[in-house]
C-alpha cells in the first residue's frame, strides 16, 4: 500500500510536466474565403449576383474586377466593403464604402471598369468581336486599397463570362447591293420585328447592340455608313438612298415582320434615324439616343433634296489643362434662322419617336435638341413621341453594364473628347433605357 501511494504521488507530481510537453489544442478551424459570381456565364445585358463568404465578422476587403479587351489592354475597377456579422457579403444588398463607386450597386464592378494605370487613358471597353465572351475576373483582397494602389493579398477569386450573343442567334455578313453590315437573326422561324442599328461618328461596324437585340427577339441589322469596306472613308456627304436600300432589304427579309421596320441610333446615328423616319415610309419607329434635331456636319442628299449639315465652329471648342476637348458649345445653333435649311422636317413622319437623352451630355446639347424635336412635333399637332431624360447621364447611353467612359479618344480627331455624365447616374440610365427601348420597339413593330 505504501508503495502504491508513493507511485501515485510521483505520477501526480509529473502530470504538469507531461501537460507542458503535450501539443496545445488546435485553434478553431477558419473557413476558406470564397467568392461566387452567378451566373458564371451569362448575357452582357443581365445582372449577376456576387457573394463572398468565409470572412471574419466586419472584415474589410477590396473587391476588384479585371478584364482585357481584344487588343490586350487591361481594364480594372475596385470597391471597398465590410463583411457582415456572419463574415459574408452580397453585392445586391451590401454597400460599397469607397473605391470607384459607393452605395448598393450589384453591377458596379462592371460598369466602373476603366483603363488600368499602365494603359493609355480614355479608351472604351467595348467588344469588337461578339462571338467570344468578355471574361471578367473578380478578386477579393484583404483590407481597403485605393484605386491605382497595390492591393492587399488575394484571398479569393472567380471568373465570369459576359456573352453578347445567345446560342442559336445567326450572324450574316452583308454585301447586298450597296448595303454593308451584319444581320443578326434570333433562333426560330420568326417572323421577328426588324431594327436597323447605327452608331455615331466613330465609323466602322459596331455589332454588340445588334447582337443583344437579336438575343432579345429582334432581327437586327448593324449598319455602318462610313469607314467600312468600300463605304466612304470619311463623313463628307451622305445619300439617304443607302439607308433606304437597307430599310427595304430588312423589310423584305422573310424572317422580318411587316409592314415597317424600326431604327435605333446614337449621336450621328440618331440624327440619321430622324431623317430615315421622316423620309422613308418603310421606317415606322425611331429610337434616337443623344441625337441632334438638325442634320449635322455632312450634307444629306435624297433625290433632288439636300439637307445641308450644321457646322462645328472649332473656335468654340475649349481644352482643359489635362488636354481634354470640350465640344459642347461648338455646333452651330439650330435655332438660328440662318440654319433652318439644316432642320430635319420631322413633322412629315408618320411613325413614332423615342428620344433618349443624358442631361450631363457634354458632346453636344442633346437635351436642347430633344426639346426642339418635341416642340416642332407639337407645333404640327403631333404627339407621336416619348422622351426619356436622365439627370447625370452622359452622351453614349449603351446597353446595361457597358463601362462608363466620361472622356473617350476621338477616332477622327485623335484627341480625348468629353462625353460628360457621372458614372453611377449613367449606369442607371443604361439599365432603365434598355428595357424601355425594347418595350417601344415591340409596341410599334409587333
Amino acid at each position: 500500500a505504501v508503495m502504491w501511494r508513493a507511485g501515485a504521488a510521483a505520477a501526480a507530481a509529473s502530470a504538469p510536466a507531461r501537460a507542458l510537453c503535450r501539443a496545445p489544442p488546435p485553434p478553431p478551424r477558419q473557413r476558406a474565403v470564397s467568392v461566387a459570381v452567378s451566373p458564371t456565364a451569362g448575357l452582357a445585358d443581365e445582372r449577376v449576383e456576387t457573394r463572398v463568404a468565409g470572412l471574419g465578422p466586419g472584415q474589410p476587403v477590396t473587391l476588384r474586377a479585371v478584364a482585357a479587351d481584344e487588343r490586350g489592354c487591361l481594364f480594372q475597377s475596385c470597391a471597398h466593403y465590410w463583411a457582415d456579422s456572419r463574415g459574408e457579403l452580397h453585392l445586391g444588398t451590401d454597400a460599397s464604402h469607397g473605391g470607384d463607386y459607393t452605395g448598393v450597386e450589384p453591377m458596379g464592378l462592371f460598369w466602373s471598369l476603366a483603363p488600368a494605370g499602365m494603359e493609355r487613358p480614355y479608351q472604351r471597353l467595348v467588344p469588337r468581336s461578339i462571338g467570344t465572351p468578355m471574361k471578367v475576373e473578380v478578386l477579393v483582397h484583404q483590407g481597403h486599397s485605393l484605386s491605382g494602389a497595390i492591393p492587399g493579398p488575394v484571398v479569393a477569386k472567380a471568373e465570369v463570362e459576359r456573352w453578347f450573343t445567345a446560342p442559336g442567334v445567326r450572324r450574316i455578313r452583308l454585301k447586298e447591293g450597296g448595303v454593308r453590315g451584319s444581320l443578326f437573326l434570333p433562333p426560330g422561324d420568326g417572323p421577328f420585328p426588324g431594327v436597323i442599328d447605327m452608331y455615331g461618328d466613330e465609323g466602322g461596324l459596331i455589332e454588340f447592340r445588334s447582337s443583344l437585340l437579336a438575343t432579345r427577339g429582334f432581327a437586327a441589322l448593324s449598319l455602318p455608313y462610313f469607314d467600312f469596306e468600300d463605304l466612304p472613308k470619311v463623313m463628307k456627304e451622305f445619300k439617304l438612298e443607302y439607308f433606304e436600300e437597307a430599310a427595304r432589304f430588312l423589310r423584305r427579309h422573310p424572317k422580318v415582320k411587316g409592314p415597317g421596320v424600326g431604327v435605333i441610333g446614337t449621336g450621328k446615328g440618331a440624327e440619321l434615324a430622324l431623317s430615315m423616319i421622316t423620309f422613308l415610309p418603310e421606317v415606322v419607329a425611331a429610337v434616337c439616343i443623344s441625337g441632334c434635331s438638325s442634320n449635322t456636319v455632312a450634307d444629306l442628299h435624297y433625290g433632288e433634296m439636300t439637307l445641308p449639315g450644321l457646322r462645328f465652329d472649332i473656335n468654340k471648342v475649349s481644352v482643359s489643362d489635362a488636354g481634354v476637348f470640350d465640344t459642347f458649345e461648338a455646333l452651330d445653333d439650330p435655332r438660328n434662322p440662318a440654319n433652318s435649311p439644316c432642320t430635319i422636317p420631322i413633322e412629315k413622319a408618320e411613325g413614332h419617336f423615342l428620344l433618349v437623352v443624358g442631361e450631363g451630355d457634354r458632346m453636344w446639347k442633346s437635351s436642347l435638341y430633344a426639346e426642339l424635336v418635341i416642340g416642332r412635333l407639337r407645333q404640327h399637332g403631333k404627339e407621336n413621341f416619348k422622351l426619356l431624360t436622365y439627370p447625370g447621364a452622359g452622351h453614349r447611353i449603351d446597353p446595361p453594364s457597358t463601362p462608363f467612359c466620361q472622356v473617350a479618344m476621338d477616332r477622327v480627331l485623335g484627341v480625348p473628347v468629353l462625353g460628360g455624365g457621372e458614372s453611377k447616374a449613367h449606369a442607371h440610365a443604361q439599365e432603365h433605357s434598355w428595357g424601355k427601348i425594347q418595350e417601344f420597339l415591340h409596341l410599334h413593330l409587333g
